[in-house]
């Protein structure tokens, strides 16, 4: 039997981690490791056109299945094109384990051709980033590496030369265990006494959730029906936890609909569970507030906290629920939900009027015919800006439908690379790109790599020719737009001279069949909607200095654009109100 050189006893350990991809680009320095990858059955090299398009698809797999994902880029250049998907793969807390090949060994620190120092780049957007020097080092760094990412949630990278991945590698390298999934986390007893203590004490609680809540729907309303408790959400906890939730008040944020903001602003206590939800002006500043995460870190950076509980959401509510006293009185809660009900009639009123003979197309009814039309177990990615809003609003969860976006890092053209990982992950299921013109064009390279493997991801291209919410920003800070007109091609074509399905549609009327032509073709398609670059009304009261990116300073302002079927379960849930 042959003797193992470094890049194949590499990719043996990424194998063993339960990696089954390894995305990117192929150059020099990375040679040795693409053609270990090529004689390992357990393995797929996935050639994507552009190494930003590599680190996204890692973060959506690694979401998508919850395990160890990986991407890599040649020395230089080649893994530099990673660091925008790492960032955003680090924030989503997606495991994902990046190989940054390198220069020769002997030249680095001497200003050799394409020499970078990736373990220094990738420090701030990684738990861990080193670099192996020798072969006898490899395989306890590449462990670790694999343990920061799976344990912590997040970022490895591992700079790995050339040279030293074509040597051969130590004879009799230990097999050590590798860790792949993480432990549940409980509190402890004097944390959960105190906040047990707390529960008994407010009249009104009010629970605020994040993706951290994933796993934990039932206990989540098991434990709001026994407190009397309305249920708002981030946007990162609106796939977990808003769907068969009786107690729903909607999302917060600049993105948020219905009576969260009121919610949590009213009640005489806030439970934070498993969200580092970012913009704490929207966060009370008058009420006290407790915090739930698995991760330390993230409690009491957003707000000042009244109790902090370090543990797994599930678990903490498990302990939770069986000590608290039930609450008798739900005049809050039944008040919360009347809000919520009636904020949503009175935002979904901008968007019913005729919108189905509107041109150019609204983009509200393009998400809402979408939102119907798709599977029920589809995965949506959703490219930052306008399309975050129709996501937020239109797509409605149930328990099986994911919805990706670059929500913590706000990365344009992140959705199709994200389909791709998502689509590899399934090819049997249902993936959607929900793309801007702006977004989809960035990264546009990468259909090719829809059409290379035939992965039957489904673009919808919300297509306005502008970069909608970069011009909201800049109309709400008193500017003219200036620099945000996209002068695009007609994207079903280029769909089709690429060897893809592709159909464009003008007309409100021809919608529906065109996104249900393209979900039946069984290979990558793209539909090119033409939608109004107008259509998001900007509410009167709204000033300049409450706008800082996607946070509002000052105070909750909804963003008029309808809310889909989210009227329908707020007026289900009003259903189950006590009648005086």
């Amino acid at each position: 039997m042959a003797k193992q050189n470094v890049a194949e006893q590499f990719v043996d350990i990424l194998t063993r981690a339960g990696v089954k991809r390894l995305y990117g680009v192929v150059g020099d320095s990375l040679n040795p490791v693409v053609d270990a990858v090529r004689r390992n059955s357990a393995i797929d090299w996935i050639h994507v056109r552009h190494e930003e398009t590599a680190a996204f698809a890692a973060s959506a797999e690694a979401q998508i299945t919850g395990s160890l994902a990986a991407c890599a880029g040649s020395c230089g250049p080649g893994n530099l094109h990673l660091i925008n998907g790492l960032y955003d793969a680090h924030r989503s807390m997606a495991p994902v384990l990046a190989l940054a090949s390198h220069i020769p060994s002997s030249e680095i620190g001497l200003g050799y051709f394409q020499e970078t120092h990736p373990d220094r780049l990738f420090a701030e957007c990684s738990h861990y980033s080193e670099m192996i020097s020798s072969p006898q080092q490899m395989p306890r760094l590449l462990q670790t590496a694999i343990q920061n990412a799976v344990g912590r949630s997040g970022v490895s990278v591992v700079t790995l030369p050339g040279d030293i991945a074509d040597r051969p590698a130590p004879e009799k390298a230990a097999e050590s265990a590798l860790v792949t999934s993480r432990p549940t986390v409980r509190p402890g007893d004097a944390e959960i006494d105190r906040l047990v203590e707390m529960i008994d004490e407010a009249g009104k609680v009010t629970l605020f959730c994040g993706s951290g809540t994933a796993g934990a729907h039932a206990e989540v309303m098991e434990f709001a029906g026994k407190i009397k408790s309305p249920v708002g959400h981030a946007l990162r906890g609106k796939e977990w936890i808003q769907y068969d939730n009786p107690f729903d008040v909607g999302m917060s944020g600049l993105l948020g609909y219905g009576a969260a903001y009121e919610a949590t602003h009213e009640c005489d206590l806030l439970i934070l569970l498993g969200t580092d939800f970012p913009y704490n002006a929207f966060l009370p500043d008058d009420v006290k507030i407790a915090q739930i995460d698995v991760r330390p870190e993230h409690l009491g950076r957003r707000s000042k906290l009244d109790l902090a509980v370090w543990g797994d959401v599930r678990e903490t509510l498990r302990c939770l629920i069986p000590r608290v006293q039930e609450k008798k009185n739900r005049r809050f809660l039944d008040r919360m939900l009347k809000k919520h009900a009636d904020a949503l009639e009175g935002v979904v009123k901008a968007y019913t009027r005729k919108v189905e003979k509107h041109t150019p197309i609204h983009p509200e009814y393009v998400a809402s015919v979408l939102d119907e039309v798709a599977s029920d177990d589809a995965v949506f990615t959703v490219d930052t800006g306008m399309c975050n809003v129709w996501a937020a609003r239109y797509i409605s969860p149930n328990g099986r439908r994911r919805v990706i976006g670059s929500f913590s890092h706000g990365s344009m053209a992140n959705a199709l690379p994200m389909a791709i990982g998502a689509q590899f992950t399934d090819r049997g299921r249902q993936v959607v790109s929900m793309s801007g013109d702006g977004g989809f064009s960035m990264l546009m390279g990468d259909f090719l790599t829809l059409v290379q493997y035939d992965l039957p991801v489904k673009v919808v291209l919300f297509d306005n020719s502008s970069l909608g919410m970069v011009e909201l920003e800049m109309l709400v800070a008193g500017l003219p737009s200036y620099g945000t007109a996209n002068k695009n091609p007609d994207f079903a074509a280029v769909a089709r001279a690429c060897g893809a399905y592709g159909v464009r549609v003008e007309k409100p009327k021809d919608l529906a069949g065109a996104l249900k032509d393209a979900f039946k073709h069984k290979g990558p398609a793209l539909v090119d909607v033409v939608t109004d670059p107008n259509a998001l009304s900007i509410p009167p009261k709204i000033k300049a200095e409450m706008v800082t990116g996607f946070a509002l300073s000052a105070s909750k302002i909804v963003l008029d654009g309808g809310v889909g079927r989210m009227l329908q379960m707020a007026r289900s849930n009003l259903r189950n109100v006590p009648r005086p």
